[in-house]
């Protein structure tokens, strides 16, 4: 089923957010509202405007299929891989330097930009692009974590950690929204929205990745504004 109505942003919003929620909601928030509003705000703020990174990847995603089902199974898988290293990263049980989790970061941008280019896409998600997707969701946690540790957790750890972790997949379904609505509904239906609209986004966004991970593995390249 293509995305041709405004149904499908409420299906990814439930099923992107509603463990969030519910989570957040579990927790004793007594004294924790301004501690909420501001995680959830630096989560948020951490996607739009400052994460172009993450953007980028989050349209990869977006790109490959304009139907919902993919999508919503994309969108599922990455944000319970960013959420199970955000938490392990942010207890300090895993820790990864950022020389490392940045190239990688870059380089899940190409990947996923250059299957979008290759594949077919269609109504269905393959299982082995849902485990790619899982697997770079986890590269993406860790991203994350290194934000989140710049504020700290200390005190009500779980409430800020949840709220974090909502503003970031606010900040990811008001990138899809967008998409959505400013290029899957007006064009989604045109036989050439692929071919014209998808794989050159596809194509723009793998040689943005690759820029990415070339100047993060050290390797000297004209500055980009915004880019660089």
């Amino acid at each position: 089923m293509r995305m041709t109505g405004l149904a499908p942003l409420g299906a990814l919003a439930a099923g992107g957010l509603g463990v969030l929620a519910i989570a957040l909601v579990a927790t004793d928030l007594s004294g924790t509202g301004p501690v909420v509003t501001r995680y959830v705000a630096s989560g948020f703020d951490h996607i739009i405007p400052k994460g172009l990174d993450h953007i980028l990847f989050v349209l990869g995603l977006f790109f490959y299929s304009l139907a919902w089902g993919p999508l919503l199974w994309q969108v599922t898988a990455f944000t319970l891989a960013h959420t199970v290293t955000l938490a392990l990263a942010a207890t300090g049980i895993v820790a990864v330097p950022g020389s490392v989790v940045e190239p990688l970061i870059a380089l899940s941008i190409v990947f996923v930009a250059v299957e979008n280019i290759l594949s077919p896409g269609g109504r269905r998600v393959g299982r082995a692009r849902l485990l790619v997707v899982f697997g770079f969701g986890l590269l993406h946690g860790l991203g994350f974590a290194a934000v989140l540790s710049e504020f700290g957790l200390g005190d009500d750890f779980l409430a800020k950690l949840l709220s974090f972790n909502l503003g970031v997949e606010i900040g990811q379904l008001t990138v899809i929204a967008a998409a959505f609505l400013l290029l899957g509904l007006p064009f989604g239906s045109r036989p050439w929205y692929r071919r014209r609209i998808a794989i050159p986004a596809s194509v723009a966004i793998a040689a943005i990745g690759l820029y990415w991970f070339l100047t993060r593995i050290g390797i000297p390249l004209v500055d980009i504004p915004y880019l660089s």
